[in-house]
């Protein structure tokens, strides 16, 4: 499937925040992409035109594609509770994400790579599919024979972020997806709302 392999500064410059991983040259030129990019000013955006950012914000932020965003936000929807925060906890459901929040790798990217390449097993079976919804419960671990890869054992760390609905042993190299986040819990700057109504028109 597409993914955006393009230049991460420029769509970081975009939406002027790193949603793609390192910010420090947001520091350097935080003006936006393009030749013009310093003289031009930002305009205020139409009501239309914040909704579409912020689901484009979004979808490059977890690294789904528009027909299988439309899917999740449908998924959400069908939910009960509040429809966008449905869609956060089902991005963060993702095998990817989960893999990327438990420190095993340095981004949605490269944990990505980890699941295709299957070097991830869930519940005891290796799953190769990145998009994999993970239910309460599940327990995610490294293949045996991946353990000693050093682009593994090299990102995992006690310092790394924990996840209060995420947990993780570092020793077993093990971690249980114990609960869907509450929306509070997610550190993403996205205002879900915005794309439940782009969607709800």
């Amino acid at each position: 499937m597409a993914r955006y392999n393009g230049p991460k500064t420029k769509i970081s410059r975009i939406f002027g925040e790193p949603i793609l991983g390192n910010g420090k040259w947001l520091n350097k030129n935080s003006n936006p992409p393009g030749m013009h990019g310093e003289k031009r000013k930002r305009k205020t955006l139409g009501e239309y035109a914040l909704q579409l950012r912020e689901k484009q914000k979004a979808k490059y932020t977890y690294g789904i594609l528009e027909k299988q965003f439309r899917k999740t936000f449908e998924e959400a929807a069908r939910r009960r509770g509040v429809t966008g925060e449905n869609l956060i906890k089902l991005c963060e459901a993702r095998l990817d994400n989960t893999v990327f929040r438990m420190g095993i790798a340095p981004s949605r990217p490269a944990a990505r790579q980890l699941v295709s390449h299957k070097h991830i097993e869930v519940n005891g079976e290796v799953v190769n599919v990145p998009s994999c919804q993970l239910k309460p419960g599940d327990v995610i671990t490294i293949k045996e024979n991946s353990r000693s890869r050093s682009s593994i054992t090299s990102v995992i760390s006690p310092k790394n972020p924990k996840f209060t609905w995420i947990d993780f042993n570092e020793t077993e190299m093990k971690g249980t997806f114990i609960t869907y986040p509450e929306r509070e819990s997610v550190p993403e700057n996205i205002k879900e709302q915005l794309i439940v109504e782009l969607y709800s028109k």
